[in-house]
């Protein structure tokens, strides 16, 4: 007989399920880039993103034979590059070796580049209909509360309980509404603050709930103090006024991605310093350092930066790739083209003139 926990929770899914652009014309394909990019970014962040991911390559065939630029190049601006480029190697994978179609389970799935325990649940359960449970942040959070899981969700040993849990709830029959169903609930009621508990399905059934302590859980470990590194860039303009571009290694942190060249300033060393010695590292040039163009803060998911911007002129060396995958003249146009980290887009609009 159904659990009436999850008969409460699949009933509530169905009448206030946000209407999202991956639940729509569904394929394994495009639920698996859907469950990529939703990783460690929002659902309204994503939207507009897999709208025109789809757009460019509506099917596994056509991401698998675009080239990684290309693939950058649409998914720039969503973050966490890395995803992008795992899933255009997986993408080629299944291509070459399981004839262009997905693996229907989550042990197969997981074989591929970039797709662990949670993709491989949530792929499996809502694509291909398998009784596996998918727990991202928001569904953990939910069985903390409703099951009083205490411990950090990071542990094995919590998580193991949170599966335990959940598995319990898992209709064998609908797996895949049962997951989405719980991470919306996560997403849109059982929020980390101020839970709206009233409109929650589970809420007569949840422990912390009953005890009044939904802020107790889950376990929130102090976050480490996130570092911050001054940084330096250099937009190099060559004799016919195009501008130096530097391409990062594939297994660099960025990977594959367009940058103005530079890096991280050292103890002692001026701005100036900083760059002349990271563009002679990096490229094997020599630069003189001119204006600066433009200062700006970013921050990433473990460190942030202040990056220093300057106009520099070529005065010795031919352009090399010391430590990088590839250097390119390109003008002011041409760089529209090519797929650039935020800060490094926000540099090229500087030198375009774009606000």
């Amino acid at each position: 007989m159904p659990d009436k926990r999850t008969e409460n929770l699949l009933n509530w899914f169905a009448r206030n399920a946000r209407d999202l652009p991956w639940r729509r014309d569904r394929t394994p394909y495009r639920v698996w880039v859907a469950e990529v990019m939703l990783q460690q970014t929002r659902a309204e962040t994503v939207a507009p993103y897999y709208e025109r991911f789809i757009a460019r390559f509506p099917t596994l065939e056509a991401l698998a034979q675009a080239s990684l630029e290309e693939v950058l190049k649409v998914w720039e601006g969503l973050g966490y590059y890395a995803r992008a480029r795992q899933l255009h190697t997986a993408a080629q994978k299944v291509f070459r070796e399981y004839g262009g179609r997905l693996p229907d389970t989550s042990r197969e799935l997981k074989r591929l580049p970039g797709i662990g325990p949670y993709i491989a649940g949530a792929v499996a359960s809502i694509a291909f209909g398998r009784p596996e449970v998918a727990l991202d942040a928001n569904a953990r959070r939910v069985l903390a509360r409703l099951c009083a899981i205490a411990g950090n969700p990071q542990q094995a040993a919590v998580r193991q309980r949170m599966e335990e849990c959940a598995r319990a709830l898992l209709p064998p029959n609908r797996p895949g509404p049962f997951n989405e169903a719980l991470m919306e609930l996560g997403a849109t009621v059982c929020t980390p603050r101020r839970p709206r508990c009233d409109a929650c399905p589970l809420a007569d059934d949840c422990m912390a709930h009953r005890a009044g302590e939904e802020d107790v859980y889950p376990d929130r470990s102090p976050r480490p103090q996130v570092p911050h590194y001054d940084v330096t860039a250099g937009a190099i303009f060559g004799g016919d006024g195009r501008v130096l571009l530097a391409r990062r290694n594939e297994d660099d942190f960025l990977g594959g991605l367009w940058e103005f060249p530079g890096g991280k300033r050292e103890a002692g060393e001026t701005l100036e310093e900083c760059l002349v010695r990271e563009l002679r590292e990096e490229l094997g040039v020599e630069v003189a350092v001119g204006d600066h163009l433009i200062t700006i803060h970013h921050g990433y998911s473990h460190f942030r930066i202040t990056l220093y911007v300057y106009r520099c002129w070529l005065i010795a060396g031919t352009p090399q790739c010391l430590d990088c995958a590839d250097v390119r003249w390109v003008t002011l146009e041409e760089m529209e083209a090519l797929p650039m980290s935020v800060t490094d887009r926000q540099i090229a609009r500087t030198l375009q003139g774009v606000p």
